[in-house]
Formats: structure tokens, C-alpha cells, sequence
């Protein structure tokens, strides 16, 4: 059920969110025809879209180490697999969305901050070439996750079990140029800007930032204002389910709402 303020904000989106017919910029015209409103193909998904049922239809329990905002539907922590699978897991169709924008702007080097049961995470990793990290807090979680990507036969995933606070700076004190990430690990203001600037000194030209939620709360929001107004940031477009952050100088500050 959403919040008061999710609706006020979905109404919001809702009115200011323009189609191609509005779009001015060339860069998001592209993005938007041949990305963002390309229809989902469940044939292309359909190993993954068999685990989701498997874990939409898992009554074990786990007992879960939650490091994040928390879920405002689970308050227990011991949860049935099925009812995190219901919650959390993100929608086919935006999952789907993510591997386009990966295949679009080829991506090869993708981090997911949020790793979840690990759906999210197949579709990150379903293009040839692309190597997954993928940080997940919750040790019960992530051995869960780990058993999908087993299922997937998925070997371009690293899942990197721990405190994000703590395994991401190590993590990145290490690695080079980050094509993309997918930030979906903690829904609050302070830990959202923070994952922000740590991997902005990782990020090209070419990158792209995605964060999730960023409606969710009175302080994601807060952070996604923040983020798009930010120095390196040249572009957003708001989706409302998530934002998308890029870094290009020659796209001159622009930001849309689109229709999804």
C-alpha cells in the first residue's frame, strides 16, 4: 500500500512526465525510443522469470541481518522467502529496462549496491561481456542470492557479502572505471548521498548512475534532488521508480521526467 507521500509524489510525476513528443534533446529522444519504451520480451528472461516464481512460491524462512532502512511491509526478522520475494524484488519490466541501458550504453562494468535475492542482479548480468559485483549486507540474504545465481549458471556475478559502509571504499580503493551502477541498498538520505560521492570517483564520461526508490521517502527524494544538482552531474531523467544520473559535459544540464 503506498504512503500519503508516495501518492503525492506519484501525482506529481504523473502530471509533469512528458513522451518523445516533448523531448528536445537528441540524447534523450535516443535513450527514450529505443530504450525506455522498448516493450518487455519475457522470452528473453524466462530462466530468470522461473527463479522469481520458485522464490515467489518459497515458504522457508530466514533469519534476516537487515543493515538498511528496513522494510516498512516486514517488520519481523524472520521472513518467509516468499513474502521477501514479494516485496523486494523489482518489477520484470524495470529489470529488463536496466539490461537495455546496459546493452545501450555497453557497459561492462556494472556494480549493484542492493543485491536482494539476486533477480535484479541476472538481469544486471544478462549481457555477454558484462561482469557483476553486486554488495549485499544481509549474510542469510546473500546466501539465498548466491543459490539463484547457481540456478542461472550466471559466472560473470561477484557478490561481495558484508556492511556496504565497509566493503564498497575497500572495493573501490581497487577498481577501475565504473560503467554503471544500481544503487538500491539503503533508503535514506545520509548512506544514499554518501554511496554517491565515493563512486563518483570511479565514474567516466560515460557513465551512468541508477538509483532506486527515489520517491520512496521524504529523504530519498531529498538525495535525489541533491544528486541531480550536483557538480558532475550534466543530465537526469526521472522515471519515478528510479533517476538515472549521467556525466556527459556536452549534455549541458538537462533534466526530464519521462513516462514509463
Amino acid at each position: 500500500m503506498p504512503t500519503t507521500f508516495q501518492f503525492r509524489t506519484f501525482l506529481t510525476y504523473w502530471l509533469d512526465a512528458v513522451t518523445e513528443h516533448s523531448l528536445h534533446s537528441p540524447f534523450f529522444y535516443d535513450l527514450y525510443t529505443n530504450v525506455i519504451r522498448v516493450p518487455y520480451a519475457p522470452a528473453a528472461y524466462s530462466t530468470i522469470e522461473q527463479l522469481r516464481h520458485e522464490l515467489l512460491s518459497d515458504t522457508s524462512t530466514l533469519s534476516i541481518t537487515d543493515l538498511g532502512a528496513g522494510s516498512q511491509t516486514l517488520r519481523s526478522n524472520t521472513r518467509r522467502v516468499c513474502d521477501i520475494a514479494r516485496i523486494s524484488l523489482t518489477p520484470a519490466d524495470l529489470s529488463a529496462l536496466y539490461a537495455r541501458i546496459i546493452a545501450y550504453f555497453n557497459c561492462t562494468t556494472v556494480l549493484e549496491l542492493g543485491t536482494s535475492l539476486g533477480i535484479n542482479t541476472l538481469y544486471l548480468a544478462a549481457r555477454a561481456g558484462t561482469q557483476v559485483t553486486t554488495f549485499e549486507g544481509s549474510p542469510e540474504i546473500a546466501a539465498q542470492a548466491r543459490a539463484s545465481f547457481n540456478a542461472a549458471g550466471a559466472d560473470n556475478i561477484t557478490l561481495v557479502q558484508g556492511n556496504i559502509d565497509q566493503t564498497l571504499p575497500t572495493y573501490l580503493t581497487q577498481a577501475g572505471k565504473i560503467d554503471l551502477a544500481f544503487i538500491d541498498a539503503n533508503h535514506r538520505y545520509e548512506p544514499t548521498v554518501r554511496y554517491f560521492q565515493w563512486l563518483i570517483a570511479r565514474i567516466h564520461t560515460r557513465s551512468v548512475l541508477i538509483f532506486d526508490d527515489i520517491h520512496y521517502s521524504r529523504e530519498m527524494q531529498q538525495a535525489w534532488e541533491e544528486l541531480r544538482h550536483h557538480t558532475l552531474v550534466y543530465a537526469s531523467a526521472d522515471l519515478y521508480r528510479c533517476g538515472l544520473l549521467f556525466f556527459d559535459p556536452s549534455l549541458n544540464k538537462q533534466h526530464v521526467v519521462l513516462q514509463r
